[in-house]
Formats: structure tokens, C-alpha cells, sequence
């Protein structure tokens, strides 16, 4: 039997690590779309607060789905 998928894009944040940004990410992805299937990290970025200190990191990832 043949498949599709999709990729849709998103971001996430989190206060503690990259790793946990995906984590949130792909929790909060699994809660809309079903089937997924692969996360590929697109960008990582750190946020700064106004004394260069990290208040965030943030991920952009491709998410896979296959579509029912």
C-alpha cells in the first residue's frame, strides 16, 4: 500500500535547551496531526534578554506526516 505525506513547518521555545524546544514542538504537533513521521531541525536560534543573557532557545522544524 502507497502513502502521502505532508510537511508542515513550526517553532517552538523553551526556557531550558534546544532538545526541550523540540520536545514541546513535537508534543504539540502530536496533539493536532496524526501519523507523524520525522522532525528535521531547520534553524536553532538563541534568545537574548536586553544584558546578552539567554532567555529562550528556539527551534524551526519540518515536521512529516503521512496523510490518511
Amino acid at each position: 500500500m502507497s502513502s502521502v505525506a505532508r510537511v508542515t513547518e513550526i517553532s517552538a521555545v523553551s526556557e531550558k535547551s534546544f532538545e526541550d524546544a523540540v520536545r514541546v514542538g513535537i508534543e504539540r504537533a502530536g496533539q493536532t496531526l496524526r501519523g507523524l513521521r520525522s522532525a528535521w531541525i531547520k534553524e536553532q536560534e538563541v534568545q537574548l534578554d536586553e544584558n546578552g543573557g539567554i532567555t529562550g532557545y528556539k527551534v524551526n522544524m519540518l515536521i512529516t506526516f503521512v496523510l490518511e
